[in-house]
């Protein structure tokens, strides 16, 4: 699992950390039981502080995609693909209305889209 931060990013190095793992999660590059890196591992290999990967854990152990058991580290959690699915459902939700309102920009009417979606779903 390779993650990128960016310090110029203006987002938090938490946010960045925890938006690629639960990206890892959702597309299933991480499978249900996957050890993670130890929040220390991961601090060290990131160059970032261990209290900064640690609100990114405790931040997905909160949203229900991790689990921690205390002296063995932190997993993928179980049971989740509900959860998974929703994810991913608001993410093309995202990416359809972002089509829709550039399809808009270009003066589209909505029946176009709905033509152009037809299109693309054949």
């Amino acid at each position: 699992m390779d993650i990128i931060i960016s310090t110029s990013s203006g987002r938090p190095i938490y946010e960045q950390i925890t938006d690629q793992i639960k990206s890892a999660i959702v597309t299933g590059q991480l499978a249900e039981g996957e050890q993670l890196p130890s929040i220390r591992a991961l601090a060290n290999s990131l160059r970032v502080s261990a209290i900064t990967t640690k609100r990114a854990y405790a931040d997905l152990e909160a949203a229900g995609l991790i689990e921690t058991v205390q002296g063995k580290g932190s997993f993928v959690a179980g049971g989740n693909a509900e959860l998974i699915r929703e994810e991913r459902m608001r993410e093309v939700e995202g990416l359809l209305a972002q089509a829709v309102e550039r399809g808009r920009a270009c003066g589209l009417t909505d029946a176009e889209l709905q033509e152009m979606l037809a299109l693309v779903l054949e």
